[in-house]
């Protein structure tokens, strides 16, 4: 699983370094009406789609990973119920993605089958709640450093704070998910656990 993980999250930093997204994507993905009218103004930098399709791919993982957690029958009310509201959030993300892929002129990327997702987040080893928590935290501190690791290679400064939020909301998951667990929190080298 964490290959695969790691491998998207790979390519993602290997993209970012081909374009940045323009003013107007920014404003497609951060949901702003007036940024998003200078589109026809700015043309996006040719890398700018396949930046947000292995984030949209992140995002569908994401959301796929919840959902196996959610139906195992494993997690208790409570753990559910933050899974859940956990999935909403990449559900958004998800959503704000592909809008902002299509106003561009591109095609999002789709999402794998379930049985694809059921083999590379190796299902079949989950055998406790706190295999579904390791799971998530996983993936969550993945998109972490993904939204994070990209942020250096956006011109845009109004770019680099949509992103800077996405990776907001995977530190807020990766938190609560490793505080469930009763682990310590990364120290990071400098000071900086996460990117």
């Amino acid at each position: 699983m964490l290959q695969d993980s790691n491998t998207t999250r790979r390519s993602l930093f290997r993209v970012a370094g081909a374009g940045v997204l323009s003013a107007a994507a920014v404003g497609l993905l951060g949901n702003n009406s007036a940024m998003a009218a200078m589109k026809g103004k700015m043309a996006a930098h040719s890398g700018d789609i396949d930046i947000l399709n292995v984030a949209l791919g992140l995002e569908h993982e994401a959301i796929n990973a919840y959902q196996i957690g959610a139906e195992s029958g494993l997690l208790d009310k409570g753990t559910l119920g933050v899974a859940v509201g956990f999935q909403s959030d990449h559900k958004f993300h998800r959503d704000a993605l592909i809008s902002t892929i299509k106003k561009l002129g591109g095609k999002a990327v789709a999402e794998k089958s379930r049985d694809e997702y059921l083999t590379s987040l190796n299902a079949a080893s989950i055998k406790s709640a706190t295999d579904i928590v390791k799971l998530a935290q996983r993936l969550e501190l993945g998109a972490v450093n993904a939204y994070l690791g990209v942020i250096p290679s956006f011109g845009d400064k109004a770019l680099a704070q949509v992103s800077a939020k996405l990776g907001a909301d995977e530190v807020l998951h990766y938190t609560a998910l490793t505080s469930a667990l009763g682990e310590q929190l990364p120290v990071g080298v400098n000071g900086f656990p996460f990117g």
